[in-house]
C-alpha cells in the first residue's frame, strides 16, 4: 500500500518549504547580520548600490515560496489539488534563480554551484506536480 504522506511531490514540496521558510524567515530574524554580510558580500559588485532593496525582495520570495510550498502539502494530500503545492515550486525555483543571479554577478561561483542542487529540486518538483 502506498503512503500519499511519502510521496515524491510531499517529500520535494517538504524539502522546499523547510528551505525557503528558515532562508526567508532568517532574514526577517536577523536582518542586521543578514544585511551586512549581503553588503560585504555585493561589495566590488555591480549590484552593490542596491543591496537594501535586494534583501526584502528575496526575503518575500523566499517566504512565499516556503508558505505557498507547505500549504501545497495539506492540499495535495487533503484536497487532492496540486495547484498551490506548483505554484510554491514556481516561486521556489525563482527565488533560485534570483540568489543564482547575485551569486553569479558577485563573482562567487562556488555559491552559485551549490545553488544547482536546489534548482533541480525545485524544477523536478514542478514536474511532478505538472
Amino acid at each position: 500500500m502506498k503512503s500519499i504522506f511519502l510521496s515524491a511531490p510531499v517529500l520535494c514540496l517538504a524539502f522546499l518549504a523547510i528551505l525557503f521558510l528558515q532562508s526567508g524567515l532568517d532574514k526577517v530574524l536577523n536582518y542586521k547580520g543578514n544585511k551586512e554580510w549581503l553588503t560585504g558580500h555585493f561589495a566590488n559588485s555591480p549590484l552593490k548600490k542596491i543591496t537594501g532593496l535586494m534583501i526584502p525582495m528575496i526575503t518575500v520570495l523566499e517566504v512565499a515560496s516556503g508558505v505557498c510550498c507547505a500549504a501545497g502539502i495539506y492540499f495535495f494530500i487533503f484536497e487532492s489539488s496540486a495547484q498551490v503545492g506548483l505554484i510554491g515550486a514556481q516561486l521556489s525555483t525563482l527565488s533560485i534563480l534570483a540568489l543564482f543571479f547575485g551569486q553569479r554577478v558577485a563573482q562567487d561561483y562556488a555559491g552559485a554551484a551549490t545553488l544547482t542542487t536546489y534548482f533541480i529540486i525545485s524544477i523536478m518538483t514542478i514536474y511532478l506536480l505538472w
